[in-house]
């Protein structure tokens, strides 16, 4: 952001501009929707999403141009054939306004092919650093009890374009196995799980592995599965309870600490533009989002 403001020290101004158009575009929307709806009270939420997606490798670019009321899909636009498509029967209406305005659809057409891309290029530049940055993970093998499944968890790698898996003997596994989504964690990081149905014997050990690739690494992290490798609550109960034991202590003692802070307190007493719904609002010139 420091390198756009330097580029444009009119940014902010020009975006909280365009923003408060779009506050304005989106009120009047509200009340073309209750309408269509047969509301006349109580809170009601529109939500507007505009968004490109570039491939930095093949260079595609696709975009979204979508509209939803109270939680649900209303109306959106097709951008491989420039119509709007209605979610909703009430939704209707506006689709076959809107798809005859053809100033609008121009519009999109190259707010969605050539300017957001052009920013988001851009924008991917300026953060190149953070963006393209590679981190390996932590890798873990976990089991609940003896008897469960054992997972393997790969935790803080970037980018998201990863892939992890079983394998028995050089060969990748599909049955037993089943996988977990890919999730982030709270330091922009990634995190995902494999779980393997298998009973950890000595005659398994060394044949089954767990495989991370990430994209842009040669080099695949490669963890045998092994009974000594594996965190297991089962092996570590004494641990537990002596670790519930000391969180038991330091809340008591953070409750006798709170109570004295009280009672010292007491004594002392301190665009992509908005699709605007109805085409004879003034305020239907709204403005792109960058």
């Amino acid at each position: 952001m420091n390198k756009i403001t330097a580029e444009d020290p009119h940014y902010w101004q020009i975006q909280t501009e365009k923003n408060v158009v779009s506050e304005q575009v989106n009120k009047n929307n509200i009340e073309v929707l209750k309408k269509l709806f047969n509301q006349t009270g109580g809170v009601h939420v529109v939500q507007w999403m505009s968004a490109c997606e570039w491939d930095d490798e093949t260079d595609e670019v696709h975009g979204w141009h979508q509209i939803s009321y109270d939680g649900e899909d209303f109306i959106s636009l097709d951008m491989k054939t420039w119509t709007y498509t209605a979610a909703k029967q009430q939704a209707f209406p506006n689709k076959l306004k809107l798809d005859q305005n053809k100033p609008q659809l121009d519009h999109h057409k190259y707010y969605y092919t050539e300017v957001c891309p052009s920013y988001l290029k851009k924008y991917v530049n300026y953060g190149r650093d953070v963006l393209m940055r590679t981190e390996l993970p932590e890798v873990y093998l976990l089991q609940k009890t003896p008897s469960s499944p054992v997972s393997c968890l790969a935790t803080g790698f970037y980018p998201d374009r990863a892939d992890l898996f079983w394998r028995k003997d050089g060969e990748e596994l599909h049955e037993d196995v089943e996988h977990g989504e890919m999730l982030p964690n709270h330091d922009g990081t990634f995190q995902m799980s494999s779980d393997l149905k298998v009973e950890v014997t000595a005659d398994v050990e060394g044949k089954y592995e767990c495989v991370f690739q990430l994209s842009g690494v040669e080099e695949d992290i490669v963890t045998k599965l092994e009974r000594r490798s594996i965190l297991s609550n089962a092996s570590h109960e004494d641990n537990l309870s002596v670790a519930v034991a000391a969180t038991v202590l330091l809340a008591a003692v953070v409750v006798v600490v709170v109570v004295v802070v009280v009672k010292r307190h007491r004594n002392r007493r301190g665009e992509g533009r908005p699709c605007c719904l109805s085409s004879s609002s003034s305020r239907c010139k709204g403005a792109a989002m960058f």
